[in-house]
């Protein structure tokens, strides 16, 4: 797993962009509607920046600022950390760690290419942890 390429993980994957200019309240409705917790903020096809759900919470709602009229611009992080689609995802997960965040958007020559998040890199461990706990569940109900 860990050797795995970010370029396989992403191979698929359609990518959330929007313009800075976007306000937070039509953000978090694609994000919701697309189920991902980030999008990339692109200015003249490269990347300027990142809007996260922790974006959300704690730049908008937090301080109390109306998303209808708040703008990505104003607070969503830019020139976030980067990561080339050649890497193995260990490396992306140690980016991720030592930087206390859990998306890492996927670019070449700053052009977005996709997303990595650390749902996607622990993807399959995740789904076989749950089936596992999904079995324990059933075993202790046939138990019972």
């Amino acid at each position: 797993m860990p050797n795995r390429k970010i370029s396989d993980v992403i191979r698929n994957q359609k990518i959330l962009c929007a313009d800075a200019a976007l306000s937070v309240r039509d953000a978090a409705s694609r994000m919701a509607a697309e189920r991902v917790g980030s999008l990339l903020i692109v200015a003249h096809g490269r990347l300027a920046g990142i809007f996260t759900e922790r974006d959300l919470l704690n730049r908008v709602v937090a301080p109390g600022l109306d998303p209808e009229r708040t703008r990505l611009a104003e607070v969503m992080t830019r020139d976030p950390q980067t990561i080339a689609s050649d890497r193995p995802i260990s490396h992306a997960l140690h980016m991720m760690y030592e930087g206390g965040f859990r998306h890492m958007p996927v670019v070449e020559d700053g052009k977005p290419l996709g997303m990595i998040s650390i749902r996607d890199a622990l993807g399959a461990e995740l789904t076989e942890f749950e089936s596992e706990l999904q079995r324990r569940d059933t075993l202790t109900e046939i138990m019972i």
